[in-house]
């Protein structure tokens, strides 16, 4: 790390909110950010308090939050190393593939079904489609460094994926690459259980909590393009929104 670097996480002694809760969020938003990759590993707790000027109580109490947040693990007698966990905030558009390497991840998926299908009514309501029309029917597991992080089930009229077994590996990269990217999106978040279906694809328990998202993304033009119901495993997955008065 360079000086610059040291100097952005260096917490302000004038400010109410306790040093190591300043000091924890600078960490995560440097993780979120990108400064380290997955499995590498942080400064250790003395490098930190040297560098920007804390004590070693502070640094240590910082640690224990991003451990708490699930941003780090601590591995005795050989540091504290950045996990496999995503932070999503929900203010954000962003896609899976994006956000992961931006955090030094290395994402990719395994194709379960890629097929032109009919759409069902609630389908064919929010993509504005009639019963006549088409669409791509996209099922996906979505992979961090060897672990299974959520299951994606994603539909598109074929309008705009008219041959779903060429899609590669990221929707809205697909998008992006044909003019039609996706702009804006209502999102809904929610607790289930996970189906035997879903247990047996995440590597969870049948009935394991999991996060489900679905999002119905829009074109500049305000056309619905994708509708996508995303499982996340909840022991790697959080979602964060920042609110203000």
């Amino acid at each position: 790390m360079n000086d610059a670097h040291w100097l952005l996480l260096k917490p302000d002694d004038a400010l109410a909110t306790p040093l190591y809760l300043q000091l924890a969020k600078k960490l995560a938003e440097a993780i979120n950010s990108g400064w380290w990759r997955a499995h590498e590993a942080l400064p250790s707790e003395r490098v930190l308090a040297e560098h920007i000027g804390v004590s070693r109580v502070t640094a240590r109490k910082a640690m224990d939050v991003l451990i708490e947040k699930r941003l780090v693990s601590r591995q005795h007698g050989s540091g504290t190393f950045i996990t496999p966990h995503i932070e999503q905030p929900l203010s954000r558009l962003t896609s899976f593939t994006e956000q992961l390497r931006q955090r030094g991840f290395d994402p990719s998926s395994v194709w379960l079904e890629r097929r032109i299908d009919t759409p069902n009514s609630e389908e064919a309501i929010q993509l504005g489609l009639s019963s006549h029309d088409r669409v791509a029917r996209l099922k996906r597991q979505r992979w961090v460094d060897g672990v299974v992080m959520a299951i994606e089930y994603s539909t598109v009229p074929v309008a705009f994926l008219p041959k779903p077994l060429e899609l590669a590996q990221s929707l809205y990269a697909f998008f992006d690459a044909n003019a039609c990217s996706v702009v804006r999106a209502l999102q809904h978040v929610r607790a289930v259980n996970a189906s035997p279906e879903i247990a047996a694809l995440a590597g969870v328990r049948v009935g394991e909590a999991m996060l489900l998202m679905k999002r119905l993304g829009f074109t500049v033009d305000d056309v619905p393009i994708e509708i996508t119901h995303t499982y996340c495993r909840s022991d790697y997955y959080d979602f964060v929104a920042e609110l203000r008065k």
